[in-house]
């Protein structure tokens, strides 16, 4: 049995949208166990399941605005906290949250601990593409700053992550940068290069633009963390406004445009379905000691299931394990 710390208090849509998703889940997985962090009055309220599901009661919580290292150490009895501790007691097995960002990092590094032979972990996402198929990127924003040893251990990890979770063999990574040339970029890049196209063990593709990222160029992109939350948001923003000017669009063109809609109303929709990150999961927080994973502060129902059926496939692969025992080796 797969057992899942959940911060129920977490995210815009908490508890509801979490215990729903949670719903969903108990549902369709019947090796999942669910324990659910936070008020336990305010989860029952939709908490349809009572099999393979545990409450542990707690009126503390961790708030957006908190500053994360400090709402670690302050609120120790925090539904966040709680569910971290579970992880590091080995009373869980994973732990999920769509609550603060850096005081899930930062409960991630104090509380659950970093593989030992890993410096800095990485923050990893996968990303949409245009034929569906997705791509992986690190760090998006774990780290404010990388040294090019960092980056070379992303592309290990992120490589461990494609091929263990999503299944794919021999996967291609990317360098993220200004030019596909090997020439191009800053030391910062040019060292990276180096230390990638020197490892016979990745199936390195070379330097690759922001352009043709969602193009398919490559099942991994590596990048510093402050670049790559860059490139994040500017996808995620970038698809919703193009979204939000095809509605626009149709809802002001007059009747040729309504019409237009209902011929194109099953493309519109593939178009959307392609371009919707949540179906992936979360973003998971990689080179600890047990999967970390942090859904959408946005995230319905749905986002919260996927993001359950994402860590129960990691646990089913033992990537984390995988990732651990790699280097270990490597230390030795």
């Amino acid at each position: 049995m797969k057992k899942i710390a959940v911060d129920a208090m977490g995210g815009d849509y908490a508890p509801k949208a979490i215990v729903e998703g949670v719903n969903q889940a108990l549902a369709t997985f019947s090796d999942i166990e669910i324990q659910l962090y936070g008020d336990e009055s305010k989860i029952r309220q939709y908490l349809t399941r009572t099999d393979r599901v545990s409450i542990v009661h707690t009126d503390e919580k961790i708030n957006s605005d908190d500053e994360p290292a400090k709402a670690i150490r302050q609120k120790k009895q925090s539904s966040m906290v709680l569910a971290a501790r579970a992880v590091k007691e080995g009373r869980a097995d994973a732990i999920l949250s769509a609550g603060n960002t850096g005081a899930l990092l930062a409960a991630g590094l104090f509380v659950v601990g970093r593989i030992k032979g890993i410096d800095r972990p990485g923050l990893l996402s996968t990303l949409p593409t245009i034929d569906g198929n997705g791509f992986d990127m690190l760090d998006l924003g774990a780290n404010a700053e990388n040294s090019a040893n960092h980056l070379h251990q992303y592309a290990i990890l992120g490589a461990f992550y494609a091929e263990n979770v999503r299944g794919i063999t021999k996967p291609r990574v990317g360098l993220l940068n200004n030019g596909t040339e090997d020439s191009k970029g800053d030391p910062l890049r040019k060292e990276t290069y180096a230390l990638l196209a020197a490892d016979a063990n990745l199936n390195f593709v070379g330097n690759v633009e922001a352009r043709e990222l969602l193009n398919g160029v490559a099942d991994v992109i590596v990048a510093d963390g402050f670049t790559g939350n860059a490139v994040l948001k500017t996808i995620e923003g970038t698809a919703l406004s193009i979204m939000g000017q095809l509605k626009s669009a149709i809802e002001n063109g007059g009747w040729k445009a309504k019409i237009g809609y209902l011929f194109l109303k099953d493309a519109l929709r593939s178009m959307k379905k392609t371009l919707d990150y949540s179906d992936a999961g979360g973003a998971v927080l990689f080179g600890l000691n047990a999967p970390v994973v942090k859904a959408h502060g946005s995230s319905d129902a749905k986002s919260i299931f996927n993001t359950i059926q994402q860590i129960r496939t990691m646990l089913d692969s033992q990537v984390v394990q995988k990732s651990v025992e790699k280097f270990s080796i490597k230390e030795d």
